[in-house]
């Protein structure tokens, strides 16, 4: 009876985990890790959607805002209506009456000895305070009107910088910048790297001893020179410089893809395929670099932060981003030069910098716990 039960229902087979299932569970049981990924998709969105919801465009210069503080009220203060209000038309040739402001909305009362000119709101419209000035009487002389201006309410959560820009819309704006060129030299070394170290590795003995050679006499040239040569001949064009970046920082990759290909060239699934007659490109593009793809993975989010600090001292020095653009270097570099009279400029986008840079290297201590053989 036991027997024919056990033939009637048989144990269920148990499907084992594939190496990524298993890295999976074990990246979700680390905090840090977990953290890091939402932190940085937070970071993604903002640098794609943010500089388009930002209520300020991030090279739109308020001559009236210079270095204004962080604040959630609105610009300008009650106090500050008035006095703007006289120093706009204080060009005008007119004798103010009247001021008053009534919510949002400002009433002046103003005479001349001649005929005013129905332009003269021109004076108000290109105050960043007020917006959509119109005259809403005049005497019949023409030498007395009553002009009526929208209040424009500002709001600068991060304050303004040196120039008068929101510091919220450039902050928002340089996280895009930042990750798009972390993103794309990290990009260029992965495809050098990878492709170099696993060639070398694969090959072997004369053409692996001349092309190691090779990196070691590209890692003997200094790094600045070589940027500065490229700002020389090419300009300050900041793609192509970050995509030279990326190809001087693929040395540290071919290295370790090198050595991971040394210790699998031997294997038995590749001695298998070598004896089917798979040709060497298909080896390598089909078996190796496959096997190679958790120490790269693990690289490539500590390179990303490493490239972002490199575009950051870049610009700091003036051979990165240039303006209006910018980046979270430049504006750091901006924040520095005004420390002591505006110390919110250098607060905001260092906490932003080191924020993106701690969530990348926790998320790289993750991929690499989970990844390690060693610690199943």
């Amino acid at each position: 009876m036991t027997d024919a039960a056990s033939v009637q229902n048989p144990a269920p087979e148990m499907r084992s985990r594939s190496l990524w299932e298993t890295a999976f569970l074990r990246l979700r049981r680390n905090k840090a890790a977990m953290a890091s990924i939402v932190i940085l998709v937070v970071y993604v969105f903002a640098g794609i959607f943010g500089p388009m919801l930002s209520p300020h465009h991030y090279a739109t210069v308020y001559s009236e805002y210079v270095k204004v503080p962080a604040s959630l009220e609105p610009y300008p203060r009650a106090d500050q209506i008035v006095p703007e209000a006289e120093k706009a038309l204080s060009r005008a040739r007119l004798d103010l009456r009247d001021i008053a402001v009534d919510g949002g909305v400002i009433r002046i009362e103003a005479e001349s000895s001649r005929e005013i000119d129905p332009r003269v709101t021109r004076y108000l419209d290109r105050s960043d305070l007020f917006t959509d000035t119109r005259i809403a009487s005049s005497s019949d002389d023409g030498r007395s009107v009553v002009m009526e201006a929208e209040v424009q309410r500002l709001r600068f959560i991060f304050g303004t910088d040196a120039n008068g820009r929101d510091l919220f819309a450039r902050i928002l704006i340089s996280i895009r910048i930042s990750l798009m060129i972390g993103a794309l030299a990290t990009c260029v070394a992965l495809l050098i790297g990878v492709a170099y170290g696993a060639t070398a590795g694969f090959l072997g003995g004369r053409i692996d001893n001349v092309m190691m050679r090779v990196v070691d006499i590209i890692y003997s040239l200094p790094f600045i020179f070589f940027v500065i040569l490229l700002v020389v001949f090419f300009g300050r064009n900041v793609i192509l410089m970050f995509i030279a970046v990326g190809a001087v920082e693929w040395l540290d990759i071919a290295r370790i893809v090198r050595g991971q290909t040394i210790s699998l060239r031997r294997r038995e699934f590749v001695l298998a395929a070598e004896a089917l007659g798979v040709s060497s490109g298909g080896i390598v593009r089909r078996h190796i670099i496959p096997n190679t793809l958790g120490p790269i993975i693990i690289y490539m989010t500590l390179l990303i932060p490493k490239v972002i600090l490199l575009e950051s001292f870049l610009s700091f020095l003036g051979l990165g981003v240039q303006e209006p653009m910018t980046s979270l270097g430049v504006l750091i570099s901006e924040g520095a030069k005004n420390m002591r009279g505006a110390p919110y400029m250098l607060i905001y986008p260092s906490i932003a910098l080191t924020v993106l840079l701690f969530a990348l290297n926790f998320l790289g201590d993750g991929l690499r716990d989970a990844l390690d053989p060693k610690d199943r």
